[in-house]
Order: structure tokens, then sequence, then C-alpha cells
């Protein structure tokens, strides 16, 4: 009965904000709350992210920064699903308490349970939620991941200098935000740039087979195709292409969704020649950086990715918050981010008016090369 109780609970509407909120139970800890992609074919994000995030949270534990108070994170797992993901962050304000909110992973779950938290007017911060209007959700909205609209423009610019690209095919899943918002600022910066599309494909972001789409592209000879999609179809059409023939010279330009060294592991020697754009590289020379990297593969035993290196950075941001505001109170919390000054791994940190990352300075474009992403030259 007390089961079925909570699980009702969850999925009820939430009551005000100043009546839903209370104190965490343990005087001694601060419990904020995060909603990603722990289960399911995109949990190579939630879980580089979950990583991120519990590194950091030892780094602040040790420091004792907020008094002595213990940070915590509750996690609910949204496995990529829309419903899931609001009926997550329901729980973690209605029962949890939470005074904010971290995730979701991916920018449709956000655009599902972003409106949630900021009705509740609980700060939720995403940090791999790119796709454009995010922040637009509300004024309890916060994102630390660049949006791709500051991203793609240079990727494409580098591409378009260093290969002398004139002419492209461009490819996109049309069933998600993500995807269809990389595919608008793809549109957009490559009518700005002057390179003409030859075609544009769409596909489903479950699909397995673009064989068709590809065969198609093929045979009107473009210089590069662009894609927007996630890791798993990224990697399918990579595959396909280079099943089907496509010579070396023809460059893949991905969106965000192509930054994860998986796209490697999945697609192997086929993903050789990808260009994305990433404010972060592993190879990154600071202090900081390589402290990061060299602790995180000490932890997972694996290298991190740019995911695990935002929300590392964003655990930080938060914890430095929470302590500027003197108390696990939303609108306390909510101002002082909106005040943040900080340098991490990603280099210097701050909000825009509009609550997103106000410098882009750090942006490179990355090339894979046997299966590993290095700085194009």
């Amino acid at each position: 009965m007390k089961k079925r109780t909570l699980a009702t609970l969850a999925l009820l509407p939430l009551a005000t904000a100043a009546a839903i909120w209370t104190a965490p139970a343990k005087a001694e800890d601060v419990t904020i709350g995060a909603v990603e992609i722990l289960t399911g074919p995109n949990s190579r994000y939630g879980v580089a992210i979950k990583n991120g995030f519990d590194l950091a949270l030892e780094e602040v534990n040790k420091t004792g920064i907020l008094g002595g108070k213990k940070l915590v994170i509750q996690y609910e797992d949204s496995a990529g699903n829309k419903d899931q993901a609001v009926n997550a962050t329901r729980k973690l304000i209605g029962i949890g308490k939470v005074p904010l909110l971290l995730g979701p992973t991916l920018s449709n779950e956000m655009f599902a349970a972003g409106p949630v938290a900021n009705e509740q007017k609980i700060p939720i911060v995403g940090t791999s939620t790119t796709a454009a209007g995010i922040t637009a959700i509300g004024p309890y909205v916060f994102r630390t991941s660049l949006p791709e609209s500051d991203v793609i423009p240079v990727t494409l610019k580098a591409a378009q200098t260093k290969f002398g690209i004139k002419k492209v095919a461009v490819m996109y899943a049309n069933d998600d935000a993500f995807s269809k918002s990389g595919y608008d600022v793809f549109k957009a910066s490559l009518e700005k740039l002057g390179i003409q599309t030859l075609t544009t494909e769409t596909f489903g972001s479950k699909d397995s087979d673009f064989s068709a789409q590809l065969t198609k592209i093929k045979s009107l000879n473009p210089d590069a195709v662009v894609v927007s999609a996630l890791v798993e179809p990224a990697s399918g059409i990579l595959l396909d292409a280079r099943s089907l023939g496509f010579d070396e010279k023809v460059r893949f330009i991905g969106g965000n969704g192509f930054n994860s060294p998986k796209l490697g592991d999945i697609a192997g020697e086929a993903a050789d020649g990808t260009l994305v754009g990433s404010p972060w590289f592993i190879a990154k020379a600071d202090p900081a950086n390589t402290k990061f990297v060299a602790d995180y593969r000490a932890k997972y035993k694996d290298d991190p990715d740019q995911f695990s290196a935002q929300a590392y950075d964003t655990l930080h941001i938060v914890a430095n918050a929470i302590d500027k505001a003197g108390a696990a109170d939303p609108e306390k919390i909510k101002t002082a981010l909106q005040a943040t000054k900080y340098s991490g791994v990603m280099g210097p940190f701050s909000f825009t008016a509009d609550r997103d990352p106000a410098d882009s300075s750090g942006v490179v474009v990355l090339e894979m090369k046997g299966g590993k992403f290095q700085i194009l030259k």
C-alpha cells in the first residue's frame, strides 16, 4: 500500500511551490535531484553525465564548502522517455523536496520536464540540452551546455576552409527535438556560408537501415554529408555509407550527438574523417583539465567525454551557488546561479541574462581518426 501511494503521488499534479518545498529531512545534508538516462539505448550519455557528477560530488564533499554539510544527489532514471522524465521530476520535487534539479539528458526530455520545474519555481540545470529554445521554457531553466547554434557554425566554417566544401547532403532524425533543432541550425549555417544543399533526407531515431537515403545521396556526389542525430543512428549511418562505397574524401559532419567516444567504438574505421565541434577536448592542456582526466580515469577506468566534463563543472557550479545562497532555498539558489563566475575544465563560465552559457570561445573542431577524436589540424 505504501509503494502504491508513493507511485500515485509521483503522478499527481503538484501544489504551489511555496507549499511544496521544505528543507531536506537531515539538517546535515543538502539533497538535490538528477534526472538522467541510466538505462536504454541512450544511456551512454546519461551514465557519462552521472560519472561526472559523482566525481565532482566527492570533491565538493571533501572541501566542506557547504558549511560542513554533505551534498547528496538523488538520481532518477528517465530511460530516455519524456513521460518518465516528467514523472521523475514530479517525484523529486513533490516527494524528494529537492531545491534544485540537474538534467534531464536530452532536449526533448527537457521540453517536457522543464515546464514542471519552472511552474514549481525549482531551478533546473541541463548539462547536455543543446536544442534551441531550452531556456525559453522559463526563468528557472538553466543550461551549462553550449547550444548548437554556437558550435555548428564553427564546425562548418572549418570544413569549408580546410576541405573546400561547396555542396552537401543533409540528414536528420525527424522524430526528436534535439535532432530537429540541430537540423535547423545546420540549414541556417549552410545558407549563411553559401554552401549548396543538394538534398535533405530524414529518418527515425530508432532506424537501423539508412541505405535508401545514402544511395540517393551518393548519386548526387556531395563534398560532405551533414547529419543531425544521436550516436546510435549516427554510427549506423557511417557504417552503411562505407559499406555502400562512399569515397573517403566525402566528409561526414555531425552535431553534438556525434560528440561521443562511442561513435568510434560502434562505427570503427567507418567513422574516420568525421568532423564535429566541441566546447571541450580530452587533450586540452591546462592543469584543471589534466587533473580531471586523471581522476576520472582512476575512478572509472575509462576516458571522460564532453558530457562527463560538462557535468563535472556543473556540479561544482551548483555547489558554489548553494554555498553562496546560504541555504537550500530555490529562490536564493536561482539568484546565485544567475551570478555565477566560475573557471573549470570547460574554461571560464558564466550565464547570460537568458541563462545560457556566455562564453563560446573554447569551441574546437575534432576529427575522428583510428576510432579516437583529435583536434582538426
